[in-house]
């Protein structure tokens, strides 16, 4: 059996724990998360035992890795997010998802303390360019990233922050798509309206895409909608809320559920003027319900939902994306065929989605109307850059279209 060290007052020394002759004091010898053999020392045994149960603490939690400029940026994020207690359940699933997604497994690996400018730049690219990710999307593994490397800066750990101006430059790349969902056309518009009311698979779809059509709502805010929240006299649309499905841990187990949620700014909560087709859309949705029953469906407090799926509960938006993909494919095979009976070329419909709806009603809106200021107040953008950047695209798009027009006007060529 191994004999017990001790002190020189006959006290047993702990492992690690030495008494130096020359002075007395008490030496604790460790290997730091580097590998490195580091020692702490006191002259009382008690301050010694304090320090190193703290010690012990801090390396379970982490810190003497964060501290050693050895943590990784997953550790650093995780950090960060525990953190922030003011964000919405929602937000916080939401940062988590897209962290874990396309961040924990590759990037977050990496030691926090080495990275560079050039490598997220690297990285960005590489979601842009091997993902396949749009900007906006980037834009938001860039909100959680920026703020990631923020809280290390701040406690120390690195000098910069490596992610300062890289959406910058990733938005200088030449022939990007900078977040910006294409809209559909016109004609595209039209031909979508018109097969969803001519086919009775699909008419039942016919009250909410008129409603995301003809107001740009986000699709939270349409599935959240509530007749108390429309007034057919003065045919006003109160926006004041949202509606998110998402994933939170329950039981420690995740599920998925639907929630209240209010708007991040002042400019989500608007008052859109109802137009006749949105008029009539739900006039006919209104008395549909009054003769086969109401959405019953009832969350955080709030019920008296317009739209409604075939069981009676609130939709759930991933259904309608479906919903949309199964129209434009089954529409798309019947306009092919019928372009070729009629020996003309098939008017065919983009992949697309609900936001693309929202985008099509901004576009139809920025050509018909130029005050930036009533676009950005209906649509509910809390960035005027971002009305900006749509009325952008419409107008180059007219600015061909009124070159075309006037060649047909004007024969001198």
């Amino acid at each position: 059996m191994a004999r017990s060290r001790k002190d020189s007052k006959g006290r047993v020394l702990r492992k690690g724990e030495t008494q130096r002759k020359c002075d007395g004091k008490y030496v604790y010898t460790y290997t730091d998360p580097e590998g490195r053999r580091r020692s702490i020392y006191s002259k009382d045994i008690k301050i010694l035992r304090e320090r190193e149960e703290q010690l012990v603490k801090d390396q379970l939690d982490g810190l003497d890795t964060y501290v050693a400029g050895s943590a990784t940026i997953n550790f650093v994020f995780d950090r960060y997010i525990s953190t922030k207690t003011e964000l919405r359940d929602t937000t916080k699933t939401n940062y988590k998802y897209m962290y874990n997604r396309f961040v924990r497994d590759g990037f977050g690996r990496k030691k926090i303390a080495g990275v560079k400018f050039s490598d997220v730049l690297q990285f960005y690219q590489h979601l842009i360019k091997d993902k396949a990710m749009q900007i906006n999307t980037l834009e938001t593994i860039h909100t959680v990233l920026h703020p990631t490397f923020q809280l290390a800066l701040r406690d120390n750990i690195i000098r910069t922050n490596p992610s300062d101006g890289v959406m910058a430059q990733i938005k200088k790349l030449p022939g990007k798509n900078h977040g910006v969902r294409h809209a559909l056309t016109l004609e595209q518009q039209r031909a979508f309206v018109k097969y969803i009311e001519d086919n009775p698979k699909f008419d039942r779809w016919v009250p909410i895409f008129k409603f995301l059509l003809g107001t740009g709502c986000r699709i939270g805010e349409a599935i959240g909608i509530r007749w108390e929240d429309v007034d057919f006299e003065k045919r006003l649309i109160n926006i004041n809320h949202s509606l998110v499905y998402y994933s939170r841990e329950y039981k420690e187990h995740p599920t998925c559920t639907f929630s209240i949620s209010l708007p991040k700014t002042e400019a989500g909560i608007r008052i859109i003027p109802m137009m006749d087709a949105v008029y009539e859309a739900l006039q006919k949705e209104l008395t549909e319900q009054q003769q086969n029953g109401f959405n019953e469906t009832e969350i955080d407090g709030m019920k008296g939902f317009i739209f409604m799926n075939r069981f009676g509960n609130v939709h759930n938006p991933q259904a309608i994306n479906r919903a949309i993909k199964r129209i434009y494919e089954t529409y798309n095979a019947e306009e092919m065929v019928k372009a070729v009976k009629e020996h003309r070329e098939p008017l065919l419909l983009p992949h697309f989605s609900c936001h693309h709806l929202r985008h099509t009603f901004c576009s139809r809106f920025c050509e018909n109307e130029t005050n930036l200021k009533v676009i950005q107040s209906i649509m509910g953008h809390a960035n005027i850059e971002t009305t900006l950047d749509i009325y952008a695209e419409v107008t180059e798009t007219k600015k061909h279209e009124a070159i075309e027009e006037l060649a047909h006007k004007i024969d001198v060529f």
